[in-house]
């Protein structure tokens, strides 16, 4: 057992009493909680220059993304060179480790400098044109057929 001063003591209680955070250590550090994800913490470093990867969630609404897109974009204006997705049946694919590890081994292949990335779901995992016709709803997913896809307000 460690021994500490009467001013010791008073140091640390005065840190304590100041400061009644559960998130508060034994030193006075805060620390921030942020989510484990090597994806987000390479979003986080902000724009580093080019190449950069988009990442897009999407979902059959704004609670479970069921897919995921990665694009590499090459250089400043340029359309997305790679694009690259992933789906997972009845889970989140935000949470899968598996799929989290894929996308990273993607975006390095691709040397990477920088990534964009949505903070919500922007809309259904279903292409228009291709799983249903231009300029129409997605049949299968309800939710998004009259939200703004950046908001999830409802537009009429």
């Amino acid at each position: 057992m460690v021994s500490l001063s009467n001013h010791e003591k008073d140091f640390f209680s005065s840190l304590l009493a100041r400061r009644p955070d559960p998130r508060l250590r034994f030193f006075g550090v805060r620390f921030k909680r942020r989510s484990g994800s090597p994806l987000k913490k390479k979003a986080r470093h902000g724009f580093r220059g080019y190449p950069v990867a988009t990442v897009a969630f999407y979902g059959p609404d704004d609670t479970c993304a069921t897919k995921v897109a990665v694009g590499i974009v090459a250089t400043e204006g340029a359309e997305p060179g790679a694009l690259e997705t992933w789906s997972g049946q009845n889970l989140d694919v935000r949470n899968d480790p598996a799929i989290g590890r894929e996308i990273i081994n993607f975006i390095q292949r691709h040397g990477v400098k920088s990534v964009v990335m949505t903070d919500r779901i922007i809309g259904c995992t279903h292409e228009e044109g291709i799983d249903y016709p231009e300029g129409h709803a997605c049949p299968r997913c309800p939710f998004w057929a009259h939200r703004d896809r950046w908001t999830s307000e409802i537009i009429h």
